[in-house]
């Protein structure tokens, strides 16, 4: 999906996910020390802003400036700053050992652009550094809540297993659960939950 679909899905006053942050993003990351956090996908900024709000120094990016103006709105009524980038997954480029947290919110790609941008995450991360990531599983096909209707783009926990060989993996699962992020993420849901630690 491209920025023209996204920056019409977003192009309304209404934040179509949210103002809130993701629950399980919410319930990770108040465990963890603030410190830096990168935020693919940012979107309308409901997780990138949460983390600034709790004293994480927050770079993100996405492909619709529709998005990141509504983000840095919402940074602005909430007080707080988030560093917020435009551009392609693609074209993502990190530092070794650059953040503490990354979290991946309903990112869905390709299995061979999902490849080279988990690599190059896990390549950013900081020894103990996490990835937080909450995402469809294919049995979302049955429910209407939202997500892609590409049955590969979907996760699974064996594909996470193998993505994140490299870590520690504290939780990988799959869940039912009832989504209620704005219209665009509303009722019964199937997803995967991963938490991963770089060692």
């Amino acid at each position: 999906m491209n920025n023209d679909f996204w920056s019409e899905r977003y192009s309304t006053d209404e934040y179509i996910f949210g103002i809130e942050p993701n629950e399980y993003f919410k319930s990770k990351i108040a465990e963890l020390k603030p410190g830096r956090i990168l935020v693919p996908a940012a979107g309308e900024g409901r997780d990138a802003v949460y983390a600034a709000t709790i004293g994480w120094d927050v770079i993100a990016f996405d492909l619709s400036e529709v998005g990141k103006n509504k983000a840095l709105k919402l940074a602005a009524l909430k007080n707080v700053k988030i560093h917020y980038d435009l551009y392609d997954v693609n074209d993502l480029t990190v530092l070794e050992n650059e953040f503490d947290a990354v979290v991946i919110s309903y990112f869905h790609l390709p299995e061979n652009i999902r490849t080279e941008f988990l690599k190059k995450i896990i390549y950013s991360l900081k020894v103990g550094g996490v990835i937080i990531l909450e995402a469809f599983n294919p049995k979302q096909l049955y429910n209407n809540s939202g997500g892609p209707n590409d049955l590969s783009l979907f996760l699974t926990t064996e594909i996470l297993k193998n993505n994140f060989k490299e870590l520690e993996i504290i939780e990988n699962n799959e869940h039912e659960i009832i989504l209620n992020e704005g219209d665009g993420h509303k009722g019964k849901a199937s997803v995967v939950r991963f938490f991963g630690k770089k060692r």
